[in-house]
């Protein structure tokens, strides 16, 4: 059994209409970049990610099942410390857009530092760790602010959570390997 890092929950601010989570993996900046920008990676652990191109610009869509298609753009990116998507995601207005539509949309940026490591072991842990950051904004832009705020903050632990798990199992199965090898 894989003993995942423990990550606080999201934190919601009404006054800026914002939600925010940091969180710690125990796993290199390089994954971490690679799992929140590269679409069959985001597929392992968020929604099933499509985008048409790469980079600045890029359109398609992220698909969870029992909710639908949601579109998304990526909007910035400075590799490998942020990368900021803009998305269709009003859950409170109970319909998806086709593409994204600026005047209603929310982005959320997704920032990464290297740590110690991914736990917060502190002084003498090995290097390898990332602390990510997501902030998601516009939340004033939708149907019911308060509401897409809390549904968001629910979702980016969910979400969030899976990723640890995801990029620890696989670090875990990597170091267990070595170890084998090494016998």
């Amino acid at each position: 059994m894989v003993n995942m890092t423990h990550n606080p929950p999201s934190v919601v601010d009404e006054g800026t209409y914002s939600v925010r989570r940091t969180i710690r993996i125990a796993a290199p900046v390089e994954k971490v970049w690679a799992a929140v920008t590269e679409p069959e990676h985001i597929s392992r652990w968020f929604g099933r990610t499509v985008l048409a191109g790469s980079g600045i610009g890029a359109e398609g869509t992220m698909t969870f099942d029992g909710y639908g298609a949601v579109p998304i753009r990526v909007e910035a990116m400075d590799a490998p410390r942020s990368v900021t998507y803009r998305w269709g995601n009003d859950d409170a207005l109970g319909r998806l857009p086709d593409r994204v539509e600026e005047a209603t949309s929310t982005v959320f940026t997704f920032t990464l530092e290297p740590v110690a490591d991914g736990t917060g072991a502190g002084a003498g842990a090995e290097v390898g760790g990332t602390e990510l950051t997501v902030v998601e904004t516009g939340f004033e832009r939708t149907s019911d602010p308060v509401e897409n705020m809390a549904e968001h903050a629910k979702g980016w632990v969910g979400e969030l959570d899976k990723l640890v798990a995801l990029l620890e199992g696989e670090e875990l199965a990597a170091a267990n390997a070595g170890a084998e090898g090494a016998a």
